[in-house]
């Protein structure tokens, strides 16, 4: 035993005192040497990668193989092409503007309408044209994309995210984000914009992540900048008990996702439109560990029960019920709230 893990273990037996480390150990939380070492780099194959990393190619992938993803309008490949943004965004009311290679939010510019000769943000804030051919321009450079690499920018459809969600969001597009490991969901929670995010889903961004029981559908809780909340910061919605619709078709569609991607430790995220239902976003092969703060659950527990099987199904029905065991694809999350006391119960 080294010499600091002695010194540790001296003081613990004589001051009886537990040390952060073992607290959250204890409590299954998975860290980031643990997530990077154990999990992405032993299951996500390398070589794999592009298939995540390029949003272009994850959204010719989904629509191969049957998986709804918002539209694509037009990718700008060159400068030259941005010659022609204007002709292109006067046939578009709503759309988003984003790197084809960004990653955690970064460079997404959501424009929900028109005010005049000018666009208007998520948030409100106005936007020329001038600066939507700039921003384009920067996202061509590389200023968002992973390793500062030269990029695409992809203009798509804007999300018109069901009314059922607006009490508990501000703006923007909530998504959920569900973690799928050797393509059994594990996890899950709902991302909500906030002002402060600027209309994105994205928590470091200032987002809201509630946590969602993935038997249920119901939220269980929320996190904001790293810390428990129980309500949304600009509506001052409660954010336990939300039954989110669609779930077992949103649990089923994120397992089917590793099929289009077979990384191990993969985030898929997914957005429910008003008209057009669950849409797959974009999957992440770097997912973020902030969604145990979310649910109130470590990681650790289901993601050594999955790595300890020897074999993982082919079919994703019979993955996700590997989750949930009862799961019925046909049913609707239960309109009966579930215990109050549930939410409690998540929380360290």
């Amino acid at each position: 035993m080294a010499l600091p893990q002695r010194l540790a273990t001296r003081l613990e037996q004589r001051l009886a005192v537990k040390w952060p480390w073992q607290a959250l150990k204890a409590a299954g939380i998975v860290g980031m040497n643990a997530r990077n070492g154990h999990y992405i780099a032993r299951y996500n194959q390398r070589r794999l990668y592009p298939l995540v990393d390029d949003k272009l190619r994850t959204k010719k992938l989904a629509e191969a193989a049957g998986i709804h993803v918002p539209e694509l309008y037009a990718a700008i490949h060159t400068e030259h092409d941005i010659a022609g943004l204007a002709a292109l965004l006067e046939r578009h009311e709503r759309f988003v503007i984003k790197p084809a290679h960004g990653a955690g939010g970064e460079g997404i510019v959501v424009i929900n309408g028109r005010q005049g000769q000018d666009f208007v943000r998520a948030g409100g804030q106005p936007i020329s044209l001038d600066a939507l051919q700039h921003h384009a321009s920067n996202i061509l450079s590389g200023m968002f994309s992973l390793g500062g690499m030269p990029d695409q920018a992809m203009v798509e459809y804007c999300v018109d995210f069901d009314p059922v969600f607006a009490p508990i969001t501000h703006h923007g597009v909530p998504d959920i984000r569900t973690l799928v490991f050797r393509g059994v969901p594990v996890c899950a929670m709902v991302r909500l914009p906030t002002r402060e995010s600027d209309g994105k889903a994205n928590l470091h961004q200032g987002a809201v992540g509630a946590g969602v029981n993935l038997a249920t559908g119901h939220t269980v809780g929320g996190v904001h900048h790293n810390a428990p909340v129980q309500q949304h910061p600009d509506t001052g919605a409660q954010l336990a008990h939300f039954a989110i619709p669609h779930w077992p078709e949103l649990l089923l569609l994120a397992a089917r996702c590793y099929e289009l991607a077979p990384l191990g430790y993969l985030g898929v995220d997914i957005v429910l439109d008003r008209q057009l239902g669950p849409l797959m976003l974009e999957l992440n092969a770097r997912p973020g560990l902030s969604i145990q703060l979310a649910t109130g659950q470590g990681l650790a527990p289901a993601l050594e029960r999955i790595a300890a099987l020897p074999e993982i199904p082919s079919d994703a029905l019979a993955r996700v019920r590997m989750s949930v065991p009862d799961f019925d694809p046909n049913s609707t999350p239960s309109s009966t709230l579930p215990d109050p006391d549930l939410h409690q119960e998540f929380y360290f």
